[in-house]
């Protein structure tokens, strides 16, 4: 019998608490995670080494489809700026240093996590 797959969702989850583990093992703080705006959602928004990091993840079991950073579309990007700017609106003090970046996380055929990578300030 063979290894029962993910669901979608379930894959996404998975990939989410992957990556902040990841990046809290790198010394980041996590400040939010699943930001809702009217605009739309930030997965992962995280502070550390001098930048707020705004972290989009994508999960692929194959690039059949194509790669992670493909499937982020023009409006995706657009919304991904709207709803950073939304968050920094109610930032209290000077506006920090900040980007967007994409994390794309590898999966095995089960749909576990095995790596990440980022792909910094993709706007």
């Amino acid at each position: 019998m063979s290894p029962r797959r993910l669901s979608r969702r379930s894959v996404g989850a998975a990939a989410e608490a992957f990556v902040a583990a990841y990046l809290e093992a790198h010394g980041y703080s996590i400040r939010a995670r699943n930001w809702r705006s009217p605009f739309g959602e930030i997965d992962l928004i995280v502070e550390g080494e001098g930048w707020l990091r705004f972290i989009e993840v994508r999960a692929r079991r194959t690039d059949r489809f194509g790669s992670p950073e493909e499937s982020l579309t023009p409006r995706k990007r657009q919304r991904l700026l709207q709803t950073a700017l939304a968050y920094l609106g109610q930032w209290e003090g000077p506006e920090p240093c900040w980007r967007v970046d994409l994390a794309s996380v590898s999966l095995d055929a089960q749909g576990r996590p095995v790596s990440v990578t980022f792909l910094e300030n993709i706007l």
